[in-house]
């Protein structure tokens, strides 16, 4: 620091104004604007941002974040019934020890002669997650399921040379619009009815709504509002019948116990693996995972990097590396089919490390144990006066809707009250979907006792008849 009107902050290396005109002279400008020309000048920020004033020490800069830090409040002092997209689950210790380590927290780039065991770690979680799935091929995760699934849907196009895609409508709201602005503005977007009982897709509006126009049709298994879809060899038929692929949004987890989506007949399936061992971070800790059958017009059209096995010049030793490299950004750049940046890679070696530790038995466990209790929570729930769990009577896995409509308060309401309990209530879907009404989607996995739960009606019960 210079004086108190000409501060430089300690954490940005090279700021001291002689080394800054020592780095411009050396890359021939006068001023800092000179490396923005190519921006219009109509796009330009011309004024001074609204920032605050920078702090003198690590101390204070120290204080000042935990202060913020403070004010959060976590599902560690709070039951959260949240889910929709994020989902609490438990992570063994041994994922956070493995993805802290320094080989893997950089998991990003490399080739293999500097970052073999990073690829073979990778290679293993791939092979795992393609048995999970029971399919032949995984990628590299990308940057989390949306993406995942946008990018799938471009593959339909590419693979089918259609510019349709089908979509369910039970999808959830903000992968819809990741997904739109992905396909922008190319590949047409239709929306396929639900099912108002069920929750499902409305086979009769998909039917009218297929054409030879489809790329795909696509739906989540299970879906926003946690029905398990049993359609998947219906809308299966529908699609081939009219040349087009199926693909599948599912939830990893639900794999020990619900049949995947290859086995319906889908033809690509993707998904998030963050409830695979890793924590919700700040609603981060994502990953997508996209997989289909070992097929040439298929796998040429993966963006990401695939990792595989193959032998080496040395008799009786194996590598592993890229498979098919030339085809991705890294290798075409902008003649890439899509441009893939920074993935997700350190989620895919824990979320192998949580499959390695689970297993076949270990993942049918802990599907069967959220079943289990996410039935017995909608039952407790149920008996409430006025109170409907679920809505749907579809079969569901960990998430279901709760119908707050005969109740005559609204689910903003109940949450704030549940909130001054140490509670978080169920996802508020009376926004999303108006005619839900006042309806909140509830998540129930391996984390939450019998305890919480009946503490969680029994608020609720106190709640509603104030």
């Amino acid at each position: 620091m210079k004086d108190k009107n000409n501060f430089i902050y300690p954490y940005i290396p090279n700021s001291l104004p002689e080394f800054k005109q020592s780095m411009m002279r050396e890359i021939g400008i006068n001023e800092v604007d000179e490396l923005y020309q190519d921006i219009p000048k109509e796009l330009r920020f011309k004024g001074k941002m609204n920032l605050p004033k920078p702090l003198h020490s690590e101390m204070d800069l120290k204080r000042h974040m935990e202060e913020i830090l403070s004010k959060n409040r976590t599902c560690e002092e709070n039951v959260s019934f949240l889910g929709a997209g994020c989902w609490r689950h438990y992570v063994p210790a041994i994922c956070d020890e493995i993805n802290s380590r320094a080989e893997f927290l950089t998991a990003y780039a490399g080739e293999p002669y500097e970052d073999h065991g990073r690829f073979q770690a990778l290679f293993e979680y791939e092979s795992m997650m393609a048995e999970l799935v029971d399919m032949d091929v995984v990628n590299v995760p990308t940057y989390d399921g949306a993406q995942a699934a946008a990018t799938s849907l471009r593959m339909a196009s590419r693979i089918t040379g259609r510019k349709e895609v089908l979509i369910a409508g039970a999808i959830h709201p903000e992968r819809l619009l990741v997904i739109k602005n992905y396909l922008n503005p190319d590949i047409k977007v239709i929306s396929v009815n639900y099912d108002k009982v069920s929750g499902q897709v409305d086979l009769e509006d998909l039917r009218q709504k297929v054409s030879s126009k489809t790329a795909a049709i696509y739906f989540e298994n299970p879906t926003y509002f946690g029905c398990i879809e049993c359609q998947g060899e219906n809308i299966s038929r529908i699609a081939h019948e009219e040349g087009a692929l199926m693909v599948t949004f599912v939830d990893p987890i639900s794999l020990g116990v619900i049949a995947p989506p290859s086995h319906y007949g889908a033809d690509i399936v993707c998904g998030d693996i963050q409830p695979l061992g890793i924590h919700m971070n700040y609603g981060g800790g994502c990953g997508g995972f996209i997989a289909t059958r070992d097929e040439e017009k298929f796998v040429m059209e993966y963006p990401s990097r695939l990792f595989g096995i193959t032998r080496t010049v040395v008799e009786g030793e194996w590598g592993f590396g890229d498979v098919a490299y030339e085809r991705t950004s890294f290798a075409k750049r902008e003649e890439g089919k899509e441009f893939v940046g920074t993935a997700a890679a350190l989620w895919g070696i824990t979320a192998g490390v949580y499959l390695a530790l689970m297993g076949p038995q270990g993942m049918k466990d802990i599907g069967k144990t959220i079943m289990q209790k996410a039935q017995y929570a909608a039952r407790k729930l149920s008996a409430i006066n006025g109170v409907k769990a679920p809505l749907h009577d579809a079969p569901y896995f960990k998430e279901f809707v709760v119908d707050f409509n005969a109740t005559g308060i609204t689910v903003e309401e109940v949450n704030n009250a549940l909130l001054k309990e140490g509670i978080f209530g169920g996802k508020d879907l009376s926004r999303e979907f108006p005619p839900l009404g006042q309806s909140a989607l509830y998540c129930i996995t391996e984390v939450h006792s019998k305890n919480d739960i009946d503490h969680l009606v029994e608020t609720l019960n106190e709640i509603l008849t104030r």
